[in-house]
C-alpha cells in the first residue's frame, strides 16, 4: 500500500464554470491517498474530500470518476470518454474518504488505464454520490452477481441490521479473486475456474439450485449484462417472483465501455 499523509483535502464543489453545474447532481474535487490491490484483479482507490463530510449517501450508490474534461475540446468532441463510474466499497464521513474497488480487467478504457496508473497525491474530480441501485425494505435480501457486482453488494450488507436475512450467488474467476464482505456465510460462493463470465452457466446453475424461502423476498442484481438479463428471467419466469421485487444493474457487457 502506497500512501500520502499531511496533505490537504481539497474544497468542496469549487466549479470551474457554470456549465459544470449543468453535467451533475454534485462536482466535488478530491485527492487520491491510497491505492492498494485487494485481489489480482480488484485495485482499492481511496479518494480524500472535504465534500464528503457533508455529501448524502445511501449504501450501493456510486461515484462518477473525472477523467478528461467534459468541457474541453476533447471532452465535447468526445463525450463517451470523459467519466468513468465506480460503486463506492465504503465510504467515511467522519474522516471524509471513500474507497472505490475498480476491477482491472484487461483493455485500454480510460477508467482501467486511470486506474493502473493513479497514484496518491493525484487530484480528482468527482460527481454524485448517485444512483438507486439500493437496499430496499424486504423480508429477505438476495444479492446475484460477478466480482463487478461485490463492491456494491459489500457496501450494502455493511448497512443492514444484523436481524437481515441474506441468500445469494457471488461469482468469481476463482478462490483468490473473491473479494472480502462483512458477512459472506450465507452467501454462495462459486467460480469460473476458466469460464466465461458472460451468460455465465456457472452463477446460473447456481442460481437455479439455490435454496430460497417460498415467498419473494428482494433481489439486487448485478454485473455483466447478459447474466443480469438471464438471472432475472429466471427469477420472474421459473421462481414466480414479480418484477417489482427486482433491482437489475448490469455495470459491464462485452465490447461497450462505460456501461455502469
Amino acid at each position: 500500500m502506497t500512501s500520502s499523509q499531511h496533505r490537504p483535502l481539497p474544497s468542496h464543489r469549487t466549479s470551474r464554470n457554470p456549465l459544470a453545474r449543468l453535467l451533475a447532481k454534485h462536482f466535488s474535487h478530491g485527492v487520491v491517498t491510497e491505492v492498494e490491490d485487494v485481489t489480482p484483479s480488484m485495485r482499492r482507490i481511496r479518494i480524500a474530500s472535504e465534500a464528503l463530510g457533508e455529501l448524502s449517501y445511501i449504501p450501493g450508490q456510486y461515484v462518477r470518476i473525472e477523467i478528461n474534461d467534459p468541457l474541453s475540446l476533447y471532452g465535447i468532441l468526445r463525450p463517451a470518454e470523459t467519466l468513468r463510474t465506480y460503486t463506492i466499497w465504503h465510504y467515511s464521513r467522519e474522516d471524509q474518504y471513500i474507497d472505490l474497488c475498480v476491477h482491472l480487467y484487461r483493455g485500454d478504457g480510460i477508467g482501467v488505464e486511470w486506474a493502473k496508473r493513479t497514484s496518491p497525491g493525484e487530484t480528482v474530480t468527482f460527481w454524485g454520490p448517485q444512483g438507486d441501485f439500493v437496499p430496499q425494505a424486504a423480508d429477505y435480501h438476495l444479492f446475484i452477481g460477478e466480482e463487478t457486482a461485490t463492491v456494491a453488494f459489500a457496501a450494502m450488507i455493511a448497512a443492514m441490521p444484523a436481524e437481515a436475512r441474506l441468500y445469494g450467488v457471488l461469482e468469481s474467476a476463482n478462490a483468490g479473486e473473491e473479494l472480502p464482505l462483512p458477512d459472506s456465510g450465507a452467501l454462495l460462493r462459486v467460480h469460473r475456474n476458466g469460464g466465461s463470465p458472460v451468460a455465465s452457466t456457472t452463477l446460473l446453475v447456481a442460481l437455479a439450485e439455490l435454496d430460497l424461502p417460498g415467498q419473494p423476498g428482494f433481489a439486487y442484481i448485478a454485473g455483466e449484462a447478459r447474466t443480469c438479463q438471464l438471472a432475472r428471467h429466471h427469477l420472474i419466469e421459473e421462481r414466480g417472483w414479480p418484477r417489482d421485487a427486482i433491482r437489475t444493474k448490469p455495470f459491464w457487457a462485452l465490447g461497450k465501455r462505460g456501461l455502469h
